[in-house]
């Protein structure tokens, strides 16, 4: 399986199909929200759909989803502006800890000599927020953007650390598990449970080829102050590259995380 690609399977296809149409949801977004920085006249939808070179019924299906997330707003049925909960996404990513992210997710590079990421959830989908330099290499599909799942991920179930059974119940219902993840991924919201039990008791999340073959991914939580937890820090690589003693790289990542936190 080539880095970060989906295996294949009727999930991959499906998880493909979502991950293009975020990318077009942003590229509407995007062309929406330039016009309105630069003061230009707000556009309809056969209008972006001329802009963009994509069909109008997709631009249409897309935009009201958009407008569903007050991503986007449509006053009295006219021409497209930028939603209340797109300044409130864009306030929280101007936060301390992701400004600082960039230099610690490289400190991290220089220590440890492991690629490094910044996620953060949606729902039951993982969505890379920032990766390490040494992440970004000819052929990768890693870039910021990235939609992973949450339960055969690290990056993942560190984002799930303070779930109880029935919350991660409730969140993976219906999730369809065939297809999705490597040899070692847990196919079932029993086993995901198990998993979170055995890393809690550990202090950070191991996840050996549960998303990429040969990859073992270990991750920690981000809190903020108030104990929240805002993101997840992981780092990748080989088990050579890991070596022996996952817990040392892990109370390295940890401390890491707790300084983004506090920032």
């Amino acid at each position: 399986m080539g880095r970060d690609q989906w295996p294949e399977g009727q999930g991959s296809v499906e998880l493909t199909a979502e991950a293009s149409s975020m990318a077009q949801g942003l590229r509407i977004v995007r062309l929406v929200a330039d016009r309105e920085k630069r003061g230009q006249q707000p556009l309809g939808v056969s209008q972006l759909a001329i802009e963009l070179g994509m069909e109008q019924s997709r631009v249409s299906r897309l935009s009201q989803e958009l407008c569903s997330l007050e991503l986007l707003e449509r006053p009295d049925r006219g021409p497209f502006r930028i939603g209340r909960r797109f300044f409130s996404l864009a306030a929280s990513l101007n936060s301390g800890w992701v400004r600082e992210a960039g230099p610690e997710l490289e400190a991290l590079v220089a220590e440890l000599g492991l690629r490094v990421r910044l996620s953060v959830r949606d729902g039951f989908r993982v969505i890379l927020l920032r990766a390490s330099s040494n992440d970004a290499v000819p052929g990768s599909f890693v870039a910021p953007g990235l939609v992973t799942p949450v339960w055969c991920t690290g990056a993942g179930r560190a984002l799930l650390w303070d779930f109880d059974r029935t919350a991660l119940e409730d969140l993976l219902e219906g999730v369809n598990y065939i297809g999705i993840g490597g040899p070692g991924a847990a196919h079932s919201t029993e086993g995901i449970w198990d998993l979170l039990v055995r890393d809690r008791a550990a202090g950070f999340i191991a996840a050996a080829e549960e998303f990429e073959h040969g990859v073992v991914e270990l991750a920690v939580p981000v809190r903020d102050a108030g104990g929240s937890i805002i993101a997840s820090l992981s780092v990748l690589g080989s088990r050579a590259e890991l070596g022996t003693d996952g817990a040392a790289a892990a109370a390295v990542l940890a401390r890491a995380a707790q300084r983004l936190g506090t920032v």
